[in-house]
């Protein structure tokens, strides 16, 4: 018998948030200024973001310049909760008329895996689970 997953139990199905920069110092200038705060940049998973402060448990997010999250066209990409399991999730958007636009990558140590999809009506949205 396999075991089943652990249910992850967290308080929102929002979890993350990103926003699409053309120029990421910039980008972290305009903010930290408007916001009076300093943003956390570095390398996350495959990717370089400035992330905005936060304490746990709440949620937050990032801005990020990378291909194919254009600024102005893209939007700000909302990662919801696929706890417990991302990849049964990942295997419902297609027969639910989806796209997997970008697979279950794994982020560092602890911090879960996530992916990127396209709905039915053409907006990208994360998924992202713990496991």
């Amino acid at each position: 018998m396999t075991p089943q997953p652990q249910q992850q139990q967290r308080d929102s199905r929002v979890v993350w948030f990103e926003i699409p920069a053309a120029d990421l110092d910039r980008a972290c200038r305009f903010y930290e200024t408007v916001l009076a705060t300093s943003l956390n940049r570095g390398q996350f998973g495959p990717e370089t973001l400035a992330v905005f402060p936060y304490e746990k448990p709440a949620v937050s997010g990032c801005l990020c310049q990378m291909q194919g999250h254009q600024p102005g066209t893209s939007g700000t990409v909302v990662y919801l909760n696929a706890d417990p399991d991302l990849d049964a999730a990942l295997a419902r958007v297609e027969p639910a008329g989806g796209k997997v636009v970008v697979p279950k990558t794994a982020l560092p140590p602890g911090m879960g895996h996530y992916a990127r999809i396209q709905d039915t009506e053409g907006n990208l949205v994360g998924l992202h689970a713990i496991s």
